[in-house]
């Protein structure tokens, strides 16, 4: 496996997105790990990717952990960094650390596929896999 660089992708945590003690709801760290890889790729790519060939995203499988409380005020990095599978699908690992931590949060492997507008398996397109691949030290698909 070649894993890309590290990205990271701030997320204030505000009070709607926790429960009544303060802490995060668990369903909203997959919407902050969705943010995060939405900025790895570009939302204009993404947007051109479906507008012009018909393509998007699609998760396949999602493992989560929650190791550690996020709470009301936090400031949060999202790391993430991924790697080709194949030519249909990205493996993503992602990490969610609080101010000052020893070790993450959360962590998460997303898996996503790539779709057509029929829902169905679809290669990523050459110009998505160059842009993604420009983030890796040594190639990755050919």
């Amino acid at each position: 496996m070649n894993y890309s660089s590290t990205f990271h992708f701030p997320v204030q945590i505000y009070y709607e997105d926790t429960d009544f003690s303060g802490v995060v709801y668990h369903p909203n760290f997959l919407k902050y790990f969705e943010r995060a890889r939405e900025h790895v790729i570009g939302a204009e790519i993404l947007s051109a990717l479906w507008q012009e060939d018909g393509l998007g995203f699609a998760v396949y499988r999602s493992d989560m952990l929650c190791h550690d409380g996020v709470e009301f005020a936090d400031i949060i990095d999202v790391r993430t960094r991924f790697y080709f599978e194949s030519k249909y699908r990205t493996v993503w690992k992602q990490e969610i650390w609080r101010p000052n931590a020893k070790k993450p949060a959360v962590t998460a492997q997303i898996e996503m596929v790539c779709m057509n507008k029929a829902r169905q398996l679809a290669p990523m397109s050459a110009d998505l896999i160059e842009r993604l691949s420009q983030s890796f030290s040594s190639p990755t698909l050919s």
